[in-house]
């Protein structure tokens, strides 16, 4: 009887052990998909690089680049500077100043409206946070020009 006990304890041991860790993984698992995002994930200044194409008209295509540092209240408004070059020239000398909203959906996506000086229409951005908020990659709607927002830390 006691080589039963013995024989019982050595196998069952190893597989509390296991089903033990196990739960706690598909608990840990739970909560990170539980994880949301809303306007407060994206707090803080981040620093970005935009490149691609302005497609202004058929068969009109510009050569985009731009630089900007964002800052994101973490409430829905985002303020930033800007320095845009398209087609080699400048827009502006220096740097401009843009402003609009924002929304995070809890599934970690997002768009953005922004009026800057540098453009005719407001730019639509549709992004995607990642990263725990640290970054953020956005297209421009309309247009062939994406982005990386970074945290500044």
């Amino acid at each position: 009887m006691r080589m039963l006990i013995s024989r019982f304890s050595m196998t069952a041991t190893p597989m509390i052990i296991v089903f033990g860790l196990l739960a706690s993984g598909v608990s840990a698992m739970a909560s990170q998909d539980d994880r949301s995002c809303s306007n407060r994930t994206l707090s803080g200044d981040y620093g970005s690089a935009a490149d691609g194409v302005l497609l202004p008209a058929p068969g009109v295509v510009l050569q985009f680049r731009g630089v900007t540092i964002a800052h994101f209240n973490g409430t829905g408004n985002v303020t930033w500077v800007e320095h845009t070059v398209v087609g080699g020239q400048p827009l502006a000398p220096g740097w401009t100043a843009a402003s609009g909203t924002y929304t995070v959906n809890p599934d970690c996506t997002g768009t953005a409206l922004v009026i800057s000086p540098n453009s005719p229409v407001p730019l639509k951005l549709f992004f995607v946070v990642v990263r725990q908020g640290n970054e953020i990659r956005a297209v421009l709607d309309a247009h062939a020009i994406s982005t990386v927002f970074i945290k500044v830390e």
